[in-house]
């Protein structure tokens, strides 16, 4: 395999502190074909991205998840390796994302921080919140993933062909993971190292905020992949609800004959409602296992 069906994309946004070294050194391992998609910097991350020897793609939007979707239709090579330009990952372990898929023993391939993270690359709450969203995800997708925030990653190019993204921010590595295990890819993760930011850069990451945003896609997306856990666990809240709500009018009328006619009838519709959304559960669920057995038929008959 030649190195020039390689991209390496790396992503951008007032990363001059570090762009240059990442891109030297992939040089350096003989990756000559690097792509750097810029968010619009404000300081001379594409100036020294240049002179290092990339080519440069200016998005015409905002936001990581904008960047990549737009520059996934300007790359034609076979194999995509994805990383960030903040100097966290180790242009090194390129080789270990990139065997499977040259082994055609994976189509998308995750970068697993979390086994080999650097002293203070990693603050207390984010590895909290890391765990937490991965635990999260397990449980919804049953694809036992440990770093789904990852972002060194590698690509088939037609597997990412394959993927319909909509995510404009930081959700964009869940989305693609999400996508990834819907439309049937061969995922695998192996571990990397991951080392504190290059002094002079900040994390564009708002723990609290874009981690909301985070659950919140995980959470939209089951609805086609897990409706039995979407629409069940919306239903069984629903249904809790009603049920409270009829204790407490069960409770008025046999101690004090007080009648609640309004809170009897929302007790009924609240439990109807609950009820027919885990109806929808059940039956989104047999339908969301024909597909994924439909596409499973299609990836044997394409290998």
């Amino acid at each position: 395999m030649s190195q020039e069906e390689i991209c390496i994309l790396i992503p951008t946004l007032n990363e001059e502190e570090s762009i240059q070294p990442v891109i030297q050194e992939f040089k350096e391992l003989g990756y000559d074909n690097i792509l750097v998609v810029d968010g619009h910097s404000i300081d001379k991350t594409v100036e020294k991205a240049r002179a290092a020897g990339a080519r440069i793609l200016i998005q015409s939007g905002s936001g990581k998840g904008q960047a990549l979707k737009e520059v996934f239709g300007h790359i034609n090579e076979r194999y995509i390796l994805l990383i960030d330009g903040d100097g966290t990952y180790l242009p090194s372990e390129a080789a270990r994302l990139l065997k499977p898929l040259l082994e055609d023993r994976a189509d998308h391939v995750v970068g697993n921080r979390l086994e080999n993270i650097q002293g203070g690359a990693l603050k207390r709450l984010n590895m909290f919140g890391n765990k937490m969203i991965n635990r999260f995800f397990a449980i919804i997708y049953r694809v036992p993933l440990h770093d789904i925030l990852s972002g060194y990653r590698a690509f088939t190019s037609e597997g990412i062909r394959m993927l319909d993204l909509s995510m404009s921010g930081f959700e964009i590595e869940s989305e693609m993971t999400i996508e990834s295990v819907k439309k049937g890819l061969r995922i695998i993760e192996v571990p990397i190292a991951y080392q504190p930011r290059s002094a002079g850069t900040k994390t564009k990451l708002h723990p609290f905020r874009d981690g909301l945003k985070i659950i919140l896609t995980i959470f939209r997306m089951a609805k086609t992949e897990n409706p039995m856990f979407y629409f069940g666990l919306m239903g069984s809240l629903v249904g809790m609800i009603g049920f409270l709500v009829g204790i407490y009018v069960a409770r008025d009328w046999f101690l004090w004959r007080i009648e609640h006619i309004p809170l009897t009838i929302l007790t009924a519709i609240l439990i109807i409602v609950g009820f027919q959304l885990f109806m929808i559960g059940i039956q989104g669920d047999m339908m969301a296992s024909l597909h994924r057995e439909m596409i499973r038929e299609l990836h044997r008959k394409r290998r």
